[in-house]
């Protein structure tokens, strides 16, 4: 059929995709210069002190959903949940670094379609030694109490990127939802006006008059939402802001269920988390790729 040459070429146009990211990674590797080289690898003192206490709640013997949101600032109809992440240090600290790293010569790959400007983590360098246990070991714990029905305690892959938004470049990001199961998206400053996020419906039960929640995105504080929650950001009206964002998968989940498509996927071999398809752990498994994901 006419669909399966279709098939075909995107399979073929995402591996280019994967093997361009590869390269850029590397050259990166090799010859960019780090202006804070200690933001790479991730210490408990770049986290908020009330960060920590929730991650130790949530890994205590008796912790439970209720006793969670006693840390929280939640919007319940929606499950989007506040909390302190980072301290200002850190965030200053990164967005230097990012800044940085814009205004090199580097190659740069950009986070999606929607995003024209901003950096993908793993080709810089930070995925291995700061965003993946920033998920494992301080994330899950509280993942797996807020969304147990979408994988939290087996989040085991990820997308991390960050995207700048400012005057005359991108100012705000339309309606959409993320391919991932869960995602956190924290706010790195700098200083800005306006620009609030909104919320809608989860994509699976729409209503005929969708009902939005507006939220505030406050510096170093991040908001945990399901990642098939619709949302969007308004336009900032001064400045320039930052935002960390994190698609966090379950295989466990979307192996049986393409999140996009709503379909049983089909997978195909890939590199790398391959669209969080498959758990990157087991050596025995092939990475894999659903057809049906957006890039």
């Amino acid at each position: 059929s006419a669909v399966c040459p279709q098939i075909e070429a995107e399979v073929q146009r995402r591996k280019e995709l994967v093997h361009q990211s590869v390269e850029r990674k590397a050259i990166i590797s090799a010859r960019y210069r780090r202006k804070h080289p200690e933001v790479y690898v991730l210490q408990d003192s770049f986290l908020a002190p009330d960060f920590l206490e929730i991650v130790r709640y949530c890994t205590s013997p008796d912790a439970n959903l209720q006793g969670l949101l006693r840390y929280t600032e939640s919007f319940p109809d929606k499950r989007i949940y506040r909390l302190p992440v980072f301290t200002e240090e850190f965030c200053r600290a990164l967005v230097e670094e990012l800044e940085n790293f814009e205004q090199s010569d580097m190659p740069k790959g950009r986070p999606n379609s929607m995003n024209n400007y901003g950096v993908l983590l793993n080709e810089l360098g930070m995925d291995e030694h700061f965003i993946t246990p920033l998920r494992e070991k301080y994330l899950r714990p509280i993942t797996a109490l807020l969304y147990p029905d979408l994988g939290g305690a087996c989040l085991d892959s990820h997308k991390a990127f960050v995207v700048r938004y400012s005057l005359h470049e991108d100012l705000d990001l339309s309606s959409h939802y993320d391919n991932a199961e869960v995602t956190l998206n924290v706010s790195l400053g700098k200083d800005f006006t306006e620009g609030n996020l909104y919320f809608g419906d989860f994509r699976q039960d729409p209503t005929p008059v969708p009902s939005y929640t507006e939220v505030e995105h406050v510096r170093t504080q991040g908001l945990l939402h399901r990642g098939g929650q619709i949302h969007g950001a308004l336009p900032i009206a001064s400045g320039e802001r930052w935002n960390l964002i994190v698609w966090m998968r379950s295989s466990a989940v979307r192996n049986q269920l393409c999140p996009m498509c709503d379909r049983k996927p089909e997978l195909v071999e890939a590199e790398g988390f391959g669209d969080g398809f498959t758990e990157t752990s087991d050596e025995d498994e092939p990475e894999t790729v659903d057809l049906c994901s957006l890039w």
